[in-house]
């Protein structure tokens, strides 16, 4: 072929590859537009919403004023019916709406008695949904999931056995009980709620890290903060004034020290930090008003907790989710940065160019597959663009389209260059997988020589399916049952692990194995990142469609060649039906004739 052919072929390939994004990947986007298993549509398409609202110079603030409405609550309601068409039902919708507001600026709350006004409570109620307590609230799924009841549990048998405070109702005097004698004064104020707060979110947050650990999870200092913090919320003044010391009169309520008692017991860090634009942040304050919020939301459900994870994964202490961080996760996991991008985007006044060239270079800075993780931001905002399109998804779109153009290039490049030399369809895609695994290998070492403080190597000597399992799905799709041997080196410590996945890890969670035990979270990182890598399927659909366009294979066939080779990419199924897709189309465009 001449170089008029080269062009045709690799133009069909390109063109064919991006027709419809769900070739793109084996995770079902589709079904996220409908919130069919994640709800992380919504994250995207309610920062649209509010970033939209700022750049537009709308204010978030919620005010304590005598009026019906205020203006934040047609930002709100905008949002949740947005919120809503992305997929969330009423109390997702209402708990991702109010935690974007949160971020985005607004209060948690101001006001009291009468024109009072919280965030989660308004939330709530646009979203035409009930009020339910603390205990119906589920943590997000962490392989298995509890709910908030181990905290409200705990903190009800505190008060029941008299040990939740040194002071006794019973004592209270007459016509001193309900009224402003308790609530605005000495007693209420510098007594009983610091007390009941830093008590019962002590005692309600340590009560959901030893649930979860019970439930087999691992303890998650954020989620069991919160969730601690949302339970005693739920029966101390939330908008009581602090002792003087522990804050602004006026702008300090009892919910602070709730949130500060959390932070300590959870182990948080006392500050937390925006990716891209690293504005700080009081982790004290963040724990108690998004427990605030969640006393107020209602009854959200697991998949409602996942997306309320990724909407905090924003920050660069890496609090919560698991779409800011290193591992590049599925995509209806991805969140993080619809939040990121809209802090940016309102920092930088609504500049798209400069925020894009800030996010890429952090977000490539930060991963195990800087290519991957800019493909799926790309992916998922352009299904949300499908929804409700917006500043935020529109600034990361162009801001990662270029890694994706390239992506796509030079995996056609190269298969064309490659079959025009006669090497096999089968030996280009095990190269491309080969490639894919050495490039998270080597970002490894760096990222996690960075935080451990020695160097750090990783080397995945064997991954295969079957490792334990009969069934024919787990003997061809390997990430459902792995059998991975590994080695992981830190400074001189060498550690050898043969069946990792399925035999290792089992056997350190059971107290075995110690030896390499210091090994295992640094291995289970890198394999993490495989195990995903489903997120993204280039590595057969453009050799695919490759060899359809340059008439090596029939479409099918060349659908079935690239699968059974993808050694690395054959991790879940579905990467064959979309790159038969793929060559079929790229075959039509190269047969076009006008």
């Amino acid at each position: 072929m001449n170089d008029n052919a080269k062009c045709r072929v690799i133009s069909a390939v390109e063109m064919a590859s991006v027709s419809n994004i769900s070739n793109l990947t084996n995770d079902r986007i589709e079904a996220l537009a409908g919130g069919h298993g994640m709800v992380n549509m919504a994250i995207h398409t309610v920062a649209n919403v509010i970033t939209d609202e700022l750049l537009k110079g709308e204010k978030l603030s919620i005010e304590f004023a005598d009026a019906r409405r205020l203006p934040i609550d047609d930002i709100m309601e905008k949002a949740v019916k947005v919120a809503k068409k992305s997929g969330a039902d009423g109390a997702n919708a209402a708990l991702i709406t109010a935690c974007i507001m949160y971020l985005a600026g607004s209060a948690a709350q101001v006001g009291i008695p009468a024109g009072n006004r919280k965030l989660g409570a308004t939330a709530r109620m646009l979203a035409g949904v009930d009020r339910s307590g603390v205990a119906a609230i589920p943590t997000a799924k962490m392989n298995n999931k509890i709910s908030a009841f181990p905290a409200v549990l705990a903190i009800n048998k505190a008060m029941l056995e008299g040990t939740l405070s040194t002071l006794d109702g019973r004592n209270v005097p007459m016509n001193v009980g309900g009224g402003p004698l308790y609530g605005h004064s000495a007693l209420g104020e510098d007594y009983v709620w610091p007390e009941l707060a830093v008590n019962g979110a002590r005692i309600g947050t340590q009560a959901m890290l030893d649930a979860m650990a019970g439930a087999v999870m691992v303890p998650h200092p954020f989620t069991a903060a919160v969730l601690g913090a949302a339970a005693i919320l739920e029966i101390i003044h939330p908008d009581a004034e602090v002792p003087e010391g522990e804050g602004v009169y006026g702008r300090t309520s009892s919910a602070y020290l709730v949130g500060k008692s959390a932070v300590a017991t959870a182990g948080l860090p006392e500050e937390v930090h925006f990716k891209v634009t690293g504005e700080a942040v009081d982790t004290a304050k963040l724990v108690g008003d998004v427990g605030l919020i969640l006393k107020d939301i209602g009854a959200p459900s697991v998949i409602g907790m996942m997306a309320f994870d990724e909407i905090f994964s924003c920050f660069q202490e890496g609090i919560a989710g698991f779409s800011g961080g290193p591992v590049n996760a599925p995509l209806g996991h991805v969140g993080a940065y619809a939040v990121i991008g809209m802090k940016a985007l309102i920092k930088n006044g609504g500049d798209a160019a400069k925020t894009g060239q800030e996010i890429v270079a952090e977000r490539s800075a930060c991963s195990f597959d800087p290519e991957v993780a800019q493909l799926s931001i790309n992916t998922i905002c352009r299904k949300a663009n499908e929804l409700w399109r917006g500043p935020v998804t529109n600034m990361l779109i162009d801001a990662t389209e270029p890694a994706r153009a390239w992506a796509i290039h030079r995996r056609a490049e190269y298969a064309y260059d490659q079959m025009m030399t006669g090497t096999s369809l089968e030996d280009i895609v095990s190269k491309f997988d080969d490639d894919r695994i050495a490039e998270v290998e080597k970002n490894a070492g760096v990222l996690l020589s960075g935080m451990v403080g020695e160097p750090v190597s990783i080397k995945v000597r064997r991954i295969e399916p079957a490792a334990r399992r009969t069934s024919k799905l787990a003997q061809k799709y390997w990430s459902f049952d792995p059998s991975v041997d590994i080695t992981v080196t830190v400074g001189d410590n060498v550690a050898e692990m043969d069946g990792f996945v399925h035999d290792i890890i089992p056997r350190v969670v059971k107290g075995e194995c110690q030896d390499v035990a210091w090994a295992v979270p640094l291995g289970a990182a890198v394999m993490d990142e495989l195990a995903l890598c489903a997120c993204s399927i280039l590595n057969v659909t453009v050799p695919a469609a490759v060899a359809a366009a340059m008439k090596k294979h029939d479409p099918a066939e060349a659908a079935d060649i690239v699968e059974k080779a993808a050694h690395l990419t054959r991790a879940i199924p579905g990467g064959k039906f979309a790159a038969q897709k793929v060559a079929a189309l790229a075959l039509s465009i190269v047969e076009y004739q006008a």
